[in-house]
């Protein structure tokens, strides 16, 4: 039962790393991923474990900034908001006009790929208000340290 247990273990782990780290430059919740991986094979690697600190700590740092100021908190709602709508769209599959090798269609159109994108849109939302009643609303202790990286 060990040996499954770690097998479950590295394989769910690895599939989140992987998949966090491809998200950081994709739609998508990139660093939670990437944390939730590290998290998962943590369980049972010393050295994943030492990772995921300074990891958590950077994506904290980030949503705190990222909630700082009204300006920062409108964009990224409407950026949230503007990947559910290209979602639906993707969803909706309409005929396009022909520019390069694009159309009638949309490339990779269809539900799986905008039910992706929609659920994107919704985890990114999801994260905003949870960063802004955390980071924004919370107690000091709440907050993450600010780092020094000018050196």
């Amino acid at each position: 039962m060990a040996v499954l247990r770690k097998t479950w273990v590295t394989v769910v782990g690895w599939v989140l790393t992987i998949g966090g780290v491809g998200l950081l430059a994709l739609p998508g919740p990139g660093l939670l991923t990437l944390v939730a991986g590290l998290a998962i094979l943590s369980q049972e690697y010393e050295w994943a474990e030492r990772r995921l600190q300074p990891v958590k700590d950077k994506a904290f740092e980030a949503a705190a900034a990222g909630v700082e100021t009204w300006p920062r908190i409108m964009l990224s709602t409407l950026g949230a908001l503007a990947l559910i709508v290209v979602g639906i769209v993707w969803w909706i599959d309409p005929e396009i006009r022909e520019i390069w090798f694009f159309g009638p269609n949309l490339p990779f159109a269809g539900w799986g790929s905008g039910l992706s994108i929609v659920l994107s849109g919704i985890i990114a939302l999801g994260l905003l208000i949870y960063s802004i009643r955390r980071f924004r609303y919370g107690s000091e202790a709440d907050r993450p340290p600010i780092t020094d990286n000018t050196n």
